[in-house]
C-alpha cells in the first residue's frame, strides 16, 4: 500500500511517495516553475537522482509528469498507478472548520473555497492540485490536511483581537496561526524522544525557518502561537516583517504615498532578514557575513534571536512556566550558533544548555540541555510529508491495525 503527499503551490508542486507500513519514502521529488517556460522534474529514489528541464505548461501536465517518472521503467518507485492507494494533500487554511484532518469531498472543496479571502495566495493552488489530483487519481480517498488545524485549541483569549466583535462574527477575523502539521509532528517526536505522557507537558516548539512560528503546547495542545490571521506576524522571518506597529501601514500610505499593494509586498517580501540585512533571506549566509565583521547581518542575527527569546518568555508566562523548548525547520534543526544565543543567560527559566552536545547536533533528535537542566531542550527535525501520510493513511484505512498511523 502506497500513498503520495501532494503540496501544491501556484507554480510547483513537491511530492512524496511512502510505503503504508514501514513509512519508508519510496520517492520525493519537485516539478518548478510550472507555466513559466523553464519548468523542471527532480526527483529522488534513494542515492538515485532524476533531474529534466521540460516545459510544463500548467499543473495537469505537472501530475502527468509525475506520474510517468514515477512509473519510469529504470529509475521509478512503482510499477502501475493502482499502487498508490491514497493521496495527502497540504492545505495551507481552513478556517475554523476545519479542527482535524478530513477525506476530501465536494463539501470539504466548498468550504475551503469560502476560506480563500483568508489564504488568498495559498488556498487557490491547493484547491488547484486537489482538483486536478482528484480526476488524475480516480476512485481512491484524498486527503486534506489542515496547517491551520493544530491551532483550534487556542482560547478565545488568545485567538481574538482586540477589535470590534462583529469582525470575528461576521468576517472570521481571529488568530489562526499557522505550521500546525509541523508543531504537531514535532510535539508527538518530542514525547517520545523524552518517554513522557504530553498530560502534564508544557512546550514551547520554535519553528525556525524562512517561515518562523513559536507555538506554546499545554497538555499536547496548541493554546497560543505566533503567526496570526496571516503569517506576516511574529517573529521576524526571511522576507517578513514579524510583528510591528499597525500604525506603520498609514504612516506609509499618508506620508509616503505607497499603496497598499507595495505596502504589502514590504511586509511579505523585503522585511525580515532581508531588509535588516540588505544581504540575504537565508540566516546561513547572514552569520557568514556577519562572522566577517558585517555590521547589518550582526544586527539581523541579533535582532531575530532577540525576538524569539521575547516570545519564548511570553508563552512561558501564559503557561505559568515551561518543561519542554524544542528546535525545529532549517534554522532551529542545522544552526547551532543561534540555538546558542537564544537559550543564552535563560537559567531563569530552567534552561541550560549543554553547549558541548548542541554544537555538535545538525538535523537529529536529541536532547541537548544538561542532565540538571530542569527545562529540556531538544532539536528535533520536522517532517510535515510524514505526518499527512500518516493522517491520510488513518482516516482512507481506518482499519488497518498500525499504532503509527492512528489520527494525531
Amino acid at each position: 500500500m502506497k500513498v503520495l503527499v501532494i503540496n501544491c503551490g501556484s507554480s510547483s508542486i513537491k511530492y512524496q511517495l511512502f510505503d503504508a507500513d514501514s513509512e519508508a519514502v519510496l520517492a520525493r521529488g519537485q516539478v518548478s516553475r510550472i507555466g513559466e517556460g523553464s519548468s523542471s522534474l527532480r526527483q529522488e529514489l534513494g542515492r538515485v537522482k532524476l533531474q529534466e528541464d521540460i516545459s510544463v505548461p500548467d499543473h495537469r501536465s505537472a501530475f502527468k509528469l509525475i506520474i510517468r517518472s514515477l512509473l519510469d521503467s529504470k529509475n521509478g518507485a512503482i510499477k502501475d498507478v493502482s499502487e498508490i492507494s491514497a493521496v495527502g494533500h497540504r492545505a495551507v487554511h481552513g478556517g475554523d472548520y476545519f479542527v482535524d484532518s478530513v477525506i476530501i469531498n465536494e463539501d470539504v472543496i466548498a468550504r475551503m473555497e469560502s476560506c480563500i479571502p483568508l489564504a488568498p495566495l495559498h488556498n487557490p493552488p491547493n484547491l488547484m492540485g486537489i482538483r486536478e489530483a482528484r480526476e488524475i487519481f480516480p476512485g481512491i480517498p484524498h486527503v486534506a490536511v489542515f496547517d491551520t488545524a493544530f491551532h483550534q485549541t487556542l482560547p478565545v483569549k488568545a485567538y481574538l483581537y482586540a477589535l470590534p466583535y462583529e469582525y470575528y462574527e461576521k468576517h472570521k477575523v481571529r488568530r489562526y496561526g499557522f505550521h500546525g502539521t509541523s508543531h504537531r509532528y514535532v510535539s508527538q517526536r518530542a514525547v517520545v524522544v523524552l518517554n513522557q505522557s504530553p498530560d502534564n507537558l508544557r512546550m514551547i516548539i520554535c519553528h525556525l525557518g524562512s517561515g518562523v512560528s513559536i507555538t506554546a503546547i499545554n497538555g499536547g495542545k496548541s493554546v497560543d502561537t505566533s503567526l496570526g490571521f496571516t503569517p506576516i506576524p511574529g517573529v521576524m522571518m526571511g522576507t517578513r516583517s514579524g510583528d510591528i506597529d499597525p500604525g506603520l501601514i498609514f504612516y506609509l500610505n499618508r506620508q509616503l504615498g505607497l499603496s497598499l499593494d507595495i505596502i504589502d509586498n514590504i511586509l511579505n517580501r523585503e522585511s525580515g532578514l532581508l531588509g535588516i540585512s540588505g544581504v540575504s533571506n537565508d540566516m546561513r549566509e547572514i552569520m557568514e557575513n556577519a562572522q566577517k565583521g558585517n555590521k547589518r547581518c550582526q544586527l539581523a542575527q541579533e535582532m531575530f534571536v532577540y525576538q524569539v527569546k521575547k516570545y519564548v518568555g511570553a508563552y512561558a508566562a501564559a503557561m505559568g512556566g515551561m518543561d519542554v523548548l524544542v528546535f525545529t525547520a532549517g534554522i532551529g534543526e542545522n544552526s547551532p550558533l543561534i540555538r546558542r544565543m537564544i537559550c543564552a543567560d535563560m537559567e531563569f527559566l530552567g534552561i541550560n544548555l549543554d553547549k558541548k552536545k548542541n554544537d555538535e547536533i545538525i538535523a537529529v533528535e536529541q536532547i541537548v540541555s544538561t542532565v540538571d537542566s530542569r527545562v529540556k531542550v531538544l532539536v528535533i527535525p520536522t517532517n510535515e510529508e510524514l505526518m499527512i501520510a500518516r493522517d491520510t493513511i488513518a482516516l482512507a484505512f481506518p482499519t488497518l491495525k498500525n499504532e503509527r498511523t492512528k489520527p494525531a
